[in-house]
């Protein structure tokens, strides 16, 4: 009988502890309220100058080309031929306000457009009332 009580313990035991609470993988906010949103391009490596533009409220809640939910409020991008996951500083040539995004969506090649920031991206760089900025591109990571 003991050894039936030890067993519906370790039972027990296992099913509550399976069932608690663990990180799952997520496409939320890699980058908010880090103090990597900080980063100089000093050292980076250089990808391209252009136009960045900002989508949200349309696209939000949408599948992005990769694959995960785009969510306006986080530090994501998309970008016409970068590979998905990559992480970029992009600077605001009109302020030199930064923002760290991560590449998870493809966008339409417009003339001049290098890339289209989230809008939790684009309010980073206080780019939400002039629509379009030039910006500069680093790579962080991979």
């Amino acid at each position: 009988m003991k050894e039936l009580k030890i067993i519906l313990l370790l039972i027990f035991v296992t099913i509550i502890t399976s069932c608690s609470a663990s990180k799952r993988f997520t496409a939320e906010k890699d980058f908010e309220d880090s103090d990597d949103q900080n980063l100089t391009a000093e050292g980076l490596e250089f990808i391209e100058q252009g136009i960045a533009s900002y989508y949200a409220d349309e696209y939000h809640g949408k599948k992005t080309a990769s694959g995960e939910i785009f969510n306006m409020n986080d530090f994501t991008a998309a970008h016409p031929y970068l590979e998905f996951g990559v992480k970029l500083l992009v600077k605001n040539l009109k302020n030199n306000k930064t923002v760290l995004v991560r590449i998870n969506d493809r966008m339409p090649n417009f003339k001049g457009r290098v890339i289209d920031l989230s809008l939790a991206a684009a309010k980073k760089i206080d780019m939400i009332s002039d629509g379009t900025v030039e910006v500069k591109i680093y790579k962080v990571e991979k």
